[in-house]
């Protein structure tokens, strides 16, 4: 399958994840807000995620993906699924009763996370009951992901990336369904805990009928390879759990806020996740088990020319969108959430915070594209060095600005250390012929900065100008969204960036193999 396809499909289904996402996002705001409530179930949310993306998109995938894709590639199915359902059992049992231990302690992890609970006898004793109902989606969600990660070395990216779509329609059910319930926040728990179900369940459908997984029971075995995959875990799980501290400093000093806070955090995330997810995730999902295999067969020519174009697409979609994010935050918030329990202070608020992401948001997809390059080469240790100094600036840097501007300083601190960790990425790859810029991505990532600026002064103009003369919010987020689309899309197509040919090598999955 070409980079451009695979990248496509996962983008695309990512796409559709995240327009489900908005739905379920827009219900949310309306009927659970920003309030205690809220904070507690968005604390309940990121604590099994956080463990999930430590175990199945960080440490372990990237550890287990270059490792069965070589398997697959040099001994045969049979040796490669074998090593699957080892990992599988492993995961299996480690997982469980690491859940169970933390449902039974979650009491003390909530006062470690989200220290300014304690004493707000709404937001601790919620939190707690909440986390305690969607922890085990951790294990589920894990399991998911390897089988996720066996599909997409035998280029079926369709099913994992879709497996999102599935988690925002149980929680949209479970917001329909909140009257059942005692609280939003209990209806919305208890979505994700099923959404975890759903998920594993097709994953495993998908394997097994596509012929690529075969569960078999087999009493676990530290063998070789799986040794290995630990060995490559270990700075994989410090890297991942360093990054995702990041996360918990910002509950932590958010939860010291006025009430709100943590929420605003969230709304302005979801949106921020919009091309992060598309972009960042296709890139990664796809150029992983690709780059590895050329790498594996010594193939440098076209290990360079892929990570050359997923850069190029990456500055393509991501650059233009940060911009739009950074410009008109008001427009884009206030449609899309300000109603019901969401008013106009929340959209103010959650918009400086939705800037300060933006900031940093070409980075951190580009950030992703380098940790692919070094997660393909089985580096694991690197990322680690580069994350905990990120971690460290961050947190120091979200202390200081917390004081200036509040909440906001949060996700600015954490733009402005997304630049930052590129430039040691950058410095880390410097001698790695994988990392070698060629003449299109040079040419091609200069015309893409000047269309991006172009687009996002149109769109700042059209935000200005439109809501004094159209009464309608909605018809405001159309013009101003689709006249920045257009704008963009003329300037990109006059420049050659994007031509004939390559649409026609991305419909028909011709591109570069």
């Amino acid at each position: 399958m070409s980079l451009i396809r695979a990248m496509s499909t996962v983008g695309g289904m990512t796409a559709l994840s995240r327009v489900a996402g908005f739905a379920r996002d827009i219900l949310t705001a309306a009927i659970l807000g920003a309030g205690p409530i809220a904070d507690a179930f968005f604390v309940a949310l990121k604590l099994p995620n956080f463990f999930r993306r430590v175990t199945a998109e960080g440490a372990f995938s990237v550890s287990f993906v270059p490792l069965y894709s070589e398997t697959l590639d040099r001994e045969g199915q049979a040796a490669a699924n074998r090593f699957a359902n080892n990992a599988f059992w492993i995961m299996m049992g480690v997982l469980s009763v690491f859940s169970a231990l933390a449902i039974v302690c979650m009491p003390y992890v909530i006062m470690a996370i989200a220290p300014g609970f304690v004493g707000d006898a709404v937001r601790y004793d919620l939190g707690v009951e909440l986390s305690r109902i969607t922890f085990p989606y951790l294990l589920m969600m894990s399991l998911t992901a390897l089988l996720g990660g066996v599909l997409n070395a035998h280029d079926r990216f369709a099913p994992f990336a879709f497996a999102p779509v599935l988690f925002n329609l149980s929680l949209i059910l479970a917001l329909l369904l909140s009257g059942f319930f005692e609280t939003p926040g209990h209806a919305l728990a208890y979505g994700v805990l099923c959404a975890g179900g759903a998920q594993f369940l097709m994953l495993f459908w998908c394997a097994v009928s596509g012929k690529v997984f075969r569960l078999e029971w087999r009493k676990p075995d530290m063998s070789p390879k799986i040794r290995k995959v630990f060995k490559l875990m270990g700075p994989g799980v410090v890297g991942a759990g360093v990054m995702h501290i990041n996360l918990f400093a910002d509950l932590i000093l958010a939860s010291f806020l006025a009430q709100g806070a943590i929420s605003y955090l969230y709304y302005a995330d979801r949106l921020n996740q919009l091309p992060l997810g598309i972009v960042g995730i296709a890139v990664g999902a796809a150029l992983l088990p690709m780059l590895s295999k050329a790498l594996s067969q010594g193939n440098e020519g076209q290990a360079r020319d892929l990570f050359n174009r997923s850069l190029e697409y990456c500055l393509l979609l991501a650059l233009p969108a940060a911009l739009a994010l950074f410009v008109v935050p008001d427009i884009l918030i206030g449609t899309l959430f300000e109603r019901g329990a969401f008013d106009a202070e929340d959209t103010a608020a959650s918009s400086a915070v939705l800037m300060g992401y933006a900031v940093g948001l070409p980075a951190y997809i580009m950030i992703k594209l380098f940790s692919t390059v070094h997660w393909a080469r089985q580096d694991t240790l690197t990322p680690v060095r580069i994350s905990i100094i990120g971690t460290v600036c961050n947190i120091a840097l979200s202390i200081v600005l917390i004081f200036q501007i509040g909440v906001a300083g949060i996700s600015l601190a954490t733009g402005v250390t997304a630049w930052l960790q590129l430039v040691l990425h950058l410095r880390a790859l410097k001698t790695c012929s994988v990392v070698s810029f060629d003449a299109r991505l040079r040419r091609n990532g200069v015309r893409v900065v000047l269309a991006s600026v172009a687009m996002a002064l149109s769109v700042y103009a059209l935000g200005q100008v439109l809501p004094a003369v159209i009464d309608n919010r909605y018809a405001v987020l159309g013009v101003v969204v689709g006249g920045g689309m257009v704008v963009y899309g003329v300037l990109v197509c006059l420049s050659g960036i994007v031509n004939a040919r390559l649409l026609k090598q991305a419909l028909n999955g011709r591109g570069r193999k």
